[in-house]
């Protein structure tokens, strides 16, 4: 029998900064949206996702099947979180505990209402996988009454008193991964050097032949030089 969503209590503001949108969509509902109205929410879905996606980060496939309307914006939000370019750089890189702050922050558009809805988000990736959770979170409440099926998530700012503006969007200032990842990856980087089979090429014993060669040069070298000497020395004694 799967868990039940934990109840965790909200610790931000319910106030909203009207110049930083998730308020209003900006598609036409009374029309079909137009090929060009997508190609604009696909670009901003990458941006709201990834910050900035290369292109070979893109996936046109899914990219074809929302132009097309064969998918709604909210499908293709989830192709996004279950592509390979999401998967190896952000679920790889984080434990369950980041990874929820990624996927709140990006998908419903605001930070984590604490260490409560961290620890009630992992548990659902730790029973149904991330795919579970990503399912969990765009069928959730909250983001169906934020964006429905036809809107791309963006960021709902909360009110900083004292503030102009509205917090900065979570892909801008958000890390794609945490000083744990980043360690671990030095940690391995420092056992490869040290392991005694990855030495250095120049460290390495050098081949038989290679020995014999140079030890050849080193006595033709050296008979070149005693010959050099001793007409030296000869022409020094023949001059007094």
């Amino acid at each position: 029998m799967a868990l039940p969503l934990l109840k965790y209590p909200l610790t931000s503001q319910n106030q909203r900064v009207s110049d930083q949108g998730g308020l209003t969509s900006e598609l036409n509902r009374a029309t079909f949206p137009s090929r060009g109205d997508r190609s604009a929410q696909i670009e901003k879905a990458y941006q709201q996702i990834f910050f900035h996606a290369m292109k070979c980060d893109r996936d046109v496939n899914l990219e074809s099947q929302f132009l097309d309307g064969g998918i709604t914006t909210r499908d293709f939000i989830r192709g996004l979180l279950l592509s390979r370019r999401f998967q190896e750089g952000y679920v790889s890189c984080n434990n369950n505990y980041r990874l929820v702050d990624q996927v709140v922050g990006r998908v419903l558009g605001r930070p984590v209402h604490g260490q409560n809805e961290r620890i009630s988000w992992s548990i659902v990736i730790a029973e149904k996988g991330f795919s579970g959770f990503v399912d969990a979170v765009l069928d959730s409440t909250e983001y169906l009454n934020a964006f429905g099926y036809d809107d791309v998530p963006s960021h709902r700012s909360r009110v900083i008193p004292g503030a102009p503006r509205g917090e900065m969007p979570i892909y801008q200032r958000f890390p794609r991964y945490g000083s744990e990842h980043r360690d671990m990856i030095w940690e391995q980087k420092l056992q490869t050097k040290a392991a005694p089979n990855q030495r250095p090429a120049w460290m390495q014993t050098p081949p038989a032949w290679a020995k014999t060669f140079w030890l050849g040069l080193a006595l033709v070298g050296s008979v070149e030089i005693l010959r050099i000497l001793l007409i030296v020395a000869g022409s020094m004694l023949s001059t007094r």
